[in-house]
């Protein structure tokens, strides 16, 4: 099972990713997390990656797919896979098509978790408090200033990646302001006819 999340900041990604991770076996990839390891294990595109990152520059699309395309190839994603946070653009949803034909995969479903990004920001406020009140560290993107910055971001050039994947019948909205038990069962279902 190969999948894409899709959906701003706080909408419940990764939670879910957790859940489909436990209940399915299969991987959850963060291209910050493979982008760290490459560098620390000195493979060849993080060789590459630490170059441009060591000159203050961002890491174009082609090293973030090869890192993609490297970690795919290991043993425990043979089962599947689920990308978080990636893609981020069209041309990287193109790029990631092409490297999924050239291995001879496709993308099962891509879920976009639908949000009112109003009460988002609620979410967010909620999280932190909670976080707080319980002596933990809050994480430096629960900051609503932060965060704000964050849904920008993905409203001016993230969102353009649900119509992309929409247009090849890949996409599958769930409401992702239900409760998270509620979002897992729907998913659950999606699944199920994928």
């Amino acid at each position: 099972m190969r999948l894409i999340l899709l959906g701003p900041p706080g909408a419940g990604k990764g939670t879910q990713a957790q859940r489909l991770v436990a209940r399915h076996g299969i991987v959850q990839l963060s291209t910050g997390d493979m982008l760290r390891e490459a560098v620390r294990n000195g493979t060849p595109v993080g060789l590459r990656a630490k170059e441009v990152m060591d000159a203050g520059q961002l890491v174009s699309d082609d090293i973030v797919i090869g890192i993609i395309s490297d970690r795919i190839d290991q043993p425990d994603a043979a089962k599947g896979f689920i990308l978080d946070g990636f893609p981020r653009t069209v041309p990287q949803a193109e790029a990631l098509d092409g490297l999924l034909s050239r291995k001879g995969q496709k993308l099962d479903a891509v879920i976009e978790f639908k949000v009112d990004q109003e009460k988002l920001v609620g979410r967010i406020l909620q999280r932190a408090q909670e976080t707080r009140e319980r002596g933990e560290p809050v994480r430096k993107d629960d900051d609503p200033e932060i965060f704000k910055t964050r849904l920008e971001a993905f409203n001016r050039d993230t969102a353009v990646v649900a119509p992309y994947y929409a247009e090849r019948g890949l996409l599958v909205a769930v409401d992702g302001m239900r409760p998270i038990d509620e979002v897992e069962k729907a998913i659950a279902e999606v699944l199920e006819t994928v």
